[in-house]
């Protein structure tokens, strides 16, 4: 099914400013549509005038429809529907009063013409399904005014407002729904709309009474209401606003509504959100215990990282100290991790700046008189903390081991060493290669049999924690050592 812009640009001679205003109709359009309980099409001028192209359609929620089908991107020609001819020609509102006849279903089809400037430039032909007709209610009374004042809008050109920026909360017709004259005065609410002020707290009816000063006695004990929300509960000013107390929480939306340049009152859609903003509340609470958490964790842990050297000053052999310093690089690497998650939002880490913070670390501390550099390509992306942390740790010992063992040989003048990390981010799996250029592996290591503490850690974590693969090879491009480490990861 073709989009509206698809049908504007091949099928019609309307310019950008045209579809933007047409973008924005259709945007905002499923109100009319349930306030008509009624289909809605929009019927757009052929290049050549020979007819009318459909380039939106929208179905009513508060109705049945009368198009089963989609009929958007299908053609008519012109005096097929004289009421699409007379509405684009005439520039005015038009209805029949006979009923048209789809499938056994008698259709009532009114047009109104979408002015922009002084250019009528759609139609749009608003259809009944009246079977589902029977005699109004009140609700559906004021609704179809609402509807009827809100065509004659979009006639003048005046809507929809420009500048609005409808967001996810926004609410609908069926949310709940206030009419408010000239002055401000209820007229009509819905009963979602009365049951969202009762939960606020009022114990009256809304019809009859003054919606700002009823509004500022539920949010403000008596006090003043600002300008911004009075022009909203006036319906002065099409805006979005948010109030609340300590029982509920609502969003309403002002639509003023003008009949021949005069402002004639406004229709004011709500929604509790109560329990969504109480959610969010939650929420945040929830981020900032844990970030808390992790800021704890990582402090710890650099204590036990501080007590670790400490002791192992103290401690005069050399094989011992150098065991409390693979400690402390361990425990290193795994605040690292902690302290990125204490400033995240969520249990998810940007794992490039911990890697380059974890190699860092590793050439700042080498016992050796090695240079080692260390340098990274690719990208990590975004992994879970329960992975962050046992990856931390796997490139710490890898690296690590490269540095004491690969480069141990080499004299004063050979002294330069370097490490390349590279990561490859495909979908669902992570495949990360760590290289060196040193003296490359002896002839008899074998990784499943090895003694190594730090290789030990290795193979347990990626093979048992991350449920991947470990391989080390020689270097194919001269002397050194790969290791590959794969392992699937969440999107």
């Amino acid at each position: 099914m073709p989009s509206l812009s698809d049908v504007v640009r091949n099928h019609t001679t309307l310019d950008q400013a045209d579809l933007d205003r047409l973008q924005l109709l259709v945007s905002d359009w499923q109100m009319l549509a349930d306030l008509s309980f009624a289909d809605l099409v929009l019927w757009l001028p052929d290049t050549e005038g020979l007819g009318f192209w459909a380039g939106a359609q929208m179905r009513p929620t508060t109705g049945p429809t009368a198009y089963l089908d989609d009929i958007v991107g299908s053609f008519i020609p012109r005096e097929r529907r004289p009421l699409l001819d007379q509405a684009y020609d005439g520039g005015r509102i038009c209805r029949e009063g006979d009923p048209e006849w789809r499938d056994d279903v008698p259709v009532r089809v009114e047009t109104i013409p979408v002015r922009r400037d002084s250019r009528v430039i759609a139609v749009i032909a608003r259809n009944t399904n009246l079977l589902g007709v029977r005699t109004p209610s009140r609700l559906e009374i004021a609704y179809l005014q609402s509807a009827t004042d809100l065509a004659r809008m979009i006639t003048d050109g005046i809507f929809p407002y420009g500048g609005e920026r409808l967001l996810s909360t926004t609410p609908r017709v069926g949310d709940g729904c206030i009419r408010v004259d000239r002055h401000g005065m209820v007229t009509f609410a819905s009963p979602n709309a009365l049951s969202a002020y009762r939960r606020m707290g009022l114990v009256t009816d809304l019809v009859g009474s003054r919606l700002k000063d009823v509004t500022g006695e539920l949010i403000h004990s008596g006090q003043k209401v600002d300008d911004v929300l009075a022009s909203v509960l006036t319906g002065r000013a099409a805006q979005e606003i948010e109030i609340e107390n300590s029982d509920a929480t609502l969003f309403l939306r002002a639509i003023p509504l003008r009949a021949e340049g005069e402002h004639v009152g406004a229709l004011i859609l709500l929604r509790d959100v109560t329990e969504l903003r109480s959610r969010e509340r939650e929420l945040v609470t929830k981020e900032a215990t844990i970030r808390e958490i992790h800021h704890r964790v990582k402090n710890n842990l650099q204590t036990v990282a501080a007590l670790l050297r400490m002791q192992g000053r103290r401690i005069t052999v050399p094989e011992a100290q150098a065991a409390l310093a693979e400690a402390v690089r361990r425990v290193g690497s795994i605040a690292i991790v902690h302290e990125t998650l204490s400033e995240s939002f969520d249990e998810h880490v940007d794992f490039d700046d911990v890697a380059d913070r974890v190699a860092a670390m590793v050439a700042d501390v080498s016992t050796i008189s090695t240079q080692v550099t260390i340098s990274r390509s690719g990208s990590f992306g975004v992994l879970d903390s329960e992975v962050a942390t046992p990856l931390a740790m796997v490139l710490t010992e890898l690296m690590q081991n490269s540095v004491e063992h690969a480069f141990s040989s080499r004299s004063t003048e050979e002294a330069i060493g370097s490490i390349e990390l590279a990561a490859q981010r495909s979908v669902g799996r992570l495949r990360v290669v760590v290289t060196d250029d040193g003296k490359g592996l002896p002839d008899s290591f074998d990784s499943e049999t090895s003694g190594n503490l730090g290789l030990s850690i290795v193979r347990t974590l990626v093979i048992g924690e991350l449920d991947g693969m470990l391989e080390f090879h020689p270097r194919t491009d001269g002397p050194g050592t790969t290791v590959v480490l794969d392992f699937p990861v969440k999107e």
